[in-house]
């Protein structure tokens, strides 16, 4: 991406009442002026004020009545002038604003182009600039009040003050080797090693919180399978808290998977009601069937249902332990037990037994504990502060596996080699934060991002 032309993209989703369209770029203002008209032109006098005019659907034909605001460099998102034009939020008010802008010598924006130019202009560091893309994405609040956390440089101040540290100990090992002769005040091998140990206990802190940024940003994958008439649809319905699935009391009902996002206790999940499991009566029962297996072999927990209500609680058992082969996956779930009082029910020692009835939502919170633990863990009272992506996981492992090397080189005294393996963690925690990272990796991180972010 270059950061010379003048850009511009509508930044607002689809169907809203208002729409804007950003300008940014060193003609921002003189585009602006061009595609948009009002009693004042905008200019550095009224900078960071809304202005009412209206759009130009032609060069020479008023159109859309709009609301302009000028936000010049540095003082804006992207670091360099912008330009923002509000109007209405219908898709060919929209379209006839972009087209006036573009008519006006800007170019579109590519995907993430305006975060692109923020972190280019040192408006924020790449963990911030990754954490704007997070905040768009977030399906729960979790996700989101991390992503905003991140946005706001919690992630960017624990790498920066591992950062400081290690070059504070590089410098100290060049001197040596620059002015080793010299009797100067050094600071003794020991207190650095004892640094490196607690730099590397600080990143290994770190590399644990990436299970739950994976949980958070990416979701969890959760089927209901059983055999039919366990109340797989209900559950779904439940858990979704409207009708997605049609529910009978006629066994097969479902004859395909059906796919719902939700959030369950602060988690962004998939549900994927499935097919029941049992001897198919045509094909495109089996078809669904099929799939039902292909999604249990997909998912990350599955809540297989149990009819607790069944003639043959035997038959119920022998079926989940024909179908389900990984069982740190599996959460059994007795369904219907308000139809069952008087029958006990076994449970399993491979995986967690939960006992509910979705008519009477019985025990359903007592599910959904089993299920959060089940995603975490370990128990998990509170928000992470912190929770590293899959790049930053990648450049702390590198970091980390050179500072033993580093500490072992500073007991014999071998500053050259604690040298190397010094700037090796650096390096990597450079790239974390943007201070040294190759060009294609840029492109990758922006390009996926929404066009006008």
């Amino acid at each position: 991406m270059n950061t010379e032309d003048t850009i511009c993209a509508i930044c607002t989703g689809a169907g809203g009442a208002i729409s804007i369209i950003r300008v940014a770029g060193p003609d921002a203002l003189a585009i602006g002026n061009k595609a948009w008209q009002g009693q004042q032109k905008l200019n550095k006098s009224n900078a960071r004020k809304m202005l009412f005019g209206k759009t130009m659907s032609t060069p020479d034909t008023a159109g859309d009545t709009a609301l302009a605001v000028y936000m010049s460099a540095p003082n804006s998102y992207t670091g360099g002038d912008v330009v923002e034009l509000h109007c209405h939020g219908g898709a060919l008010a929209s379209r006839q604003t972009l087209e006036a802008a573009l008519r006006a010598g800007a170019r579109p924006a590519e995907p993430g182009e305006f975060t692109f130019r923020a972190f280019v202009n040192g408006k924020m560091d790449l963990t911030q600039a990754e954490a704007v893309s997070d905040v768009i994405t977030a399906h729960s609040d979790m996700a989101l009040h991390l992503a905003e956390r991140q946005v706001q440089g919690s992630l960017t101040r624990g790498i920066n003050g591992l950062h400081e540290q290690l070059i504070a100990i590089l410098a100290e090992c060049e001197s040596r080797m620059d002015f080793g002769e010299e009797e100067l005040d050094w600071t003794e091998p020991e207190k650095f090693i004892a640094d490196i140990e607690e730099i590397g206990g600080n990143i290994q802190n770190l590399l644990q919180t990436g299970h739950e940024g994976a949980v958070l940003r990416d979701g969890i994958r959760v089927v209901l399978a059983g055999r039919p008439n366990a109340g797989k649809s209900s559950l779904l319905n439940l858990l979704l808290g409207f009708d997605r699935a049609i529910v009978t009391q006629l066994p097969g009902t479902t004859r395909d998977t059906l796919e719902e996002t939700a959030n369950l206790r602060g988690i962004p999940v998939k549900l994927i009601d499935t097919a029941g499991i049992r001897e198919a009566s045509d094909i495109i029962e089996g078809i669904g069937i099929d799939r039902s297996h292909q999604s249990i072999e997909q998912a990350q927990i599955v809540l297989w249902l149990l009819d607790a209500s069944a003639g043959s609680i035997d038959d119920e058992v022998r079926e989940m332990s024909t179908h389900t082969s990984e069982k740190e996956k599996i959460i059994a779930v007795w369904n219907k037990t308000d139809l069952a009082e008087d029958t006990t029910l076994p449970s399993f020692e491979h995986c967690p037994t939960i006992e509910i009835s979705v008519e009477k939502q019985k025990n359903v919170d007592i599910l959904l504990d089993a299920f959060e633990k089940m995603v975490w863990d370990y128990p998990h009272t509170e928000e992470p502060e912190i929770a590293v992506n899959a790049r930053h996981m990648s450049l702390l492992e590198e970091a980390v596996e050179s500072l033993p090397a580093a500490a072992l080189n500073l007991s014999e005294n071998d500053w050259e080699l604690a040298a190397v393996h010094l700037r090796t963690a650096i390096a990597a925690l450079g790239q974390i934060i943007g201070q040294n990272v190759d060009p294609d990796i840029l492109d990758n991180i922006f390009s996926k991002f929404c066009i006008g972010k």
